[in-house]
């Protein structure tokens, strides 16, 4: 029942903050991104505070890397839920991240959707043609030099649903690189694919844990061979990274 409860309360809240978004994207664009990076920040924090206290839900950051992360990177990640963008916005500057995501995501989705267009995020059509996916990552990288943003990467191309790793491609990961050389952060999370549902949100929440890591950081990759050296070996960390956690929660 506490479970519900405090499910139901973060509902609420997500509600009213996407409604109030949402106005603002009507009435007036600026009101919209102090929203955002409110969300990013402060509504991110106490999400996971209030699962940890009533439900025993821990935010497992570790930090041990971040304080090497260098001002500007391109950061990538395995994916497993929607949910990790607000637990990247917890565990780093969130009002600095900006995501690549699927332009189906800019439509129907309370508060995400305004906030991925209001603030300028990647949004690739993935059923559309490459030349247009790549056009939207060359505007996506010129952003991102010139706001100093932090770029999230998630090489999957899509959520896991079972929580195992996915086949990482280069297209994106390449194209960004080539027009925005910067160095690249791998990192690893874990436990997205267990509360991604409603049903597995009411079952999995309690006693259960979000885990997240800055495995490696690599100088800015300038070739073709170096670039694809970074995205392989990265995948390697993170399936190494996911074993561990796994045998250490079981």
């Amino acid at each position: 029942m506490l479970g519900i409860i405090c499910i139901l309360c973060c509902i609420g809240t997500i509600t009213v903050w996407a409604s109030l978004n949402r106005f603002a994207y009507v009435v007036h664009r600026p009101w919209c991104k102090k929203i955002n990076a409110h969300i990013s920040t402060v509504i991110a924090h106490r999400f996971f505070a209030i699962f940890n206290t009533y439900m025993h839900f821990r935010f497992a950051g570790d930090y041990t890397l971040v304080p090497q992360l260098p001002e500007q990177y391109l950061l990538i990640s395995n994916h497993q839920s929607l949910l990790d963008i607000v637990v990247f916005m917890n565990y780093l500057d969130g009002k600095r991240l900006r995501f690549v995501a699927k332009k189906e995501l800019a439509n129907h989705v309370p508060l995400v959707s305004v906030m991925l267009k209001s603030d300028e995020h990647c949004l690739v059509q993935r059923s559309g043609s490459p030349s247009q996916a790549m056009q939207s990552m060359d505007s996506f990288a010129a952003r991102v030099v010139k706001n100093n943003w932090i770029p999230i990467l998630f090489p999957e191309g899509t959520r896991s649903k079972n929580g195992k790793l996915g086949t990482f491609h280069a297209a994106g990961f390449r194209r960004f690189l080539s027009k925005a050389p910067m160095p690249v952060v791998v990192a690893a999370l874990d436990g997205g694919w267990n509360i991604s549902s409603i049903p597995k949100l009411l079952t999995n929440l309690r006693g259960g844990a979000y885990h997240v890591k800055v495995l490696k950081v690599y100088p800015a990759p300038t070739t073709k061979e170096a670039q694809l050296k970074v995205l392989e070996e990265g995948k390697s960390l993170i399936q190494e990274q996911l074993i561990q956690w796994r045998k250490s929660d079981s």
